[in-house]
């Protein structure tokens, strides 16, 4: 997952641009004026510019990017369009129109400063004070504070016979690019029939690694309840037929697994792992360079590394061993990640083919040695697609950056059925620029699954489901495949 992490991230900062773009004029005032340009968001707060505290001045770094002073675009504004305004008035001692005021300096939170229990004065990098933030209390509204619209519900939705959408996120010609999409907040979280399987599976690998895949450093407490908070809501308003939340008495109520949790006791990353089939790892700002350091996260399912290895870490330095990173992309992402909005999230997906199903394969598990060789002993059957669906936000309040993905396998077998797939795939894996197939690692699996795709192809063009004399691009349908809607609804019995 070390390669998923970077291509969540990489040329990411290309949607910096349409960010504005793409805003409503309200949002494009807002990022106007953060990016230092001179027209303003009409605003009855009368909300100042953003500033360092005194204390704090830009720095001076021979010329290197200094991101000290660069900030996300505020959501201070949602304040006092919240319908509990009233009550965070009270509670602040200030009117509600004056809720969305900026003060004229603000003091950041520190790194390793757990700003719900801090003594003093403190923002975080979205312009919340520690007391806004404690008088906000539990399961605040982040559908507005967020800007990213809560799901609707799916009360036909069953999970003994749910299906992940095949995802098949193939393109020639292949090079390295993002093919970042908007995050359809539908599809944030996705349960599919495996959901009890896999749960157990992280439980498991949890209780034998301990905090290699689950851990929070000093300063992420917020951002771990938060995004408790946020995936909770998700599960109760997407699936209502199998979760319920009692707010009052702060108990998650999970009807697949039969369980409770006790959210007021009860670690919030753990929480998170005991409901959740997703990973997470949240990556914090430094006041004092503005760059990002991996910071907490729960993450069961990466592949050449592990969580233990990488906490604590800037973002160059989690992927040094990424081939370019630091010539070609190191700038980009970390300008990317100062600028990044609450309310632009995106989504992409990363492939890869396996022997077998793993999941977790921490540098040194015995399961890469099926990577160093081709084995004739192994079958098609065992050769699987797994595709890591990914997403990345930033949380409204804490500021953190989050990536979350999860790991979905699908048998090479299923391909014979659907239409050009079999055709992409065997052109990526022939022709596909050598530095990066190698990087993608497939040659494990390659003496078994090119013969097949080539009898998957052949037997399309007989059919008549594939022309000729087709020329391999990208689908129109891309991340997926001509009729795959139909193909779904057939795989969850409809």
């Amino acid at each position: 997952m070390g390669g998923f992490l970077l291509l969540a991230l990489g040329l990411a900062f290309l949607l910096s641009s349409a960010v504005y773009f793409a805003s409503g004029q309200k949002q494009r005032d807002i990022l106007l004026y953060r990016l230092g340009i001179t027209r303003r968001r009409n605003s009855s707060a009368g909300t100042p510019p953003r500033s360092l505290s005194p204390e704090k001045k830009a720095n001076n770094n021979g010329g290197k990017p200094d991101y000290s002073t660069t900030f996300p675009p505020s959501r201070r504004f949602v304040l006092a369009e919240l319908d509990a305004a009233s009550a965070l008035s009270e509670k602040l001692g200030k009117p509600v129109h004056k809720l969305a005021d900026e003060p004229s300096a603000m003091t950041p939170q520190a790194l390793d400063e757990n700003i719900l229990t801090t003594d003093r004065t403190v923002y975080t990098a979205t312009g919340f004070s520690s007391e806004e933030i404690k008088a906000l209390g539990d399961f605040p509204d982040y559908e507005k504070l967020s800007g990213v619209p809560l799901p609707k519900a799916w009360p036909e939705f069953d999970i003994n016979k749910a299906k992940p959408r095949p995802y098949r996120p193939f393109r020639w010609a292949y090079h390295q690019t993002m093919s970042l999409s908007k995050l359809d907040s539908d599809h944030w979280l996705e349960l599919e029939d495996t959901y009890a399987e896999r749960i157990k599976q992280r439980q498991e690998i949890y209780s034998r690694v301990g905090n290699r895949v689950l851990d929070c450093l000093p300063g992420g407490e917020l951002a771990c309840k938060e995004l408790m908070e946020m995936a909770l809501e998700f599960l109760v308003h997407r699936y209502p037929q199998y979760f319920r939340l009692d707010k009052k008495e702060m108990v998650f109520y999970n009807g697949i697994l039969k369980t409770k949790a006790d959210l007021k006791k009860e670690n919030p990353l753990e929480v998170l792992m005991n409901n959740v089939p997703e990973d997470f790892a949240m990556v914090l700002r430094d006041p004092e360079t503005g760059f990002y350091f991996l910071r907490c996260g729960v993450v069961c399912s990466s592949l050449g590394w592990d969580l233990g290895s990488k906490a604590g870490l800037r973002l160059d330095a989690i992927h040094e061993p990424i081939p370019d990173y630091k010539e070609k992309m190191s700038f980009s992402m970390d300008r990317y990640f100062a600028k990044k909005p609450t309310d632009k999230a995106i989504q992409r997906g990363s492939w890869g083919l396996e022997v077998d199903q793993p999941l977790y394969m921490p540098a040194g598990d015995p399961h890469e040695a099926y990577r160093d060789v081709q084995d004739p002993n192994v079958d098609i059957s065992r050769i699987h697609l797994r595709i890591d669906w990914q997403t990345l936000r930033r949380l409204p309040l804490s500021g953190a950056v989050v990536f979350n993905f999860k790991a979905l396998f699908t048998p090479v077998t299923k391909f014979r059925d659907e239409p050009y797939i079999p055709s992409i795939v065997l052109k990526i894996l022939s022709e596909g620029k050598e530095s990066l197939m190698k990087y993608k690692n497939t040659w494990h699996t390659e003496h078994v699954t090119r013969p097949a795709l080539k009898a998957y192809e052949k037997e399309q063009i007989e059919k008549g489901l594939v022309p000729e004399d087709w020329e391999v691009h990208t689908l129109e349908e891309y991340p997926y495949f001509p009729g795959w809607e139909e193909q779904w609804r057939r795989d969850r019995g409809f």
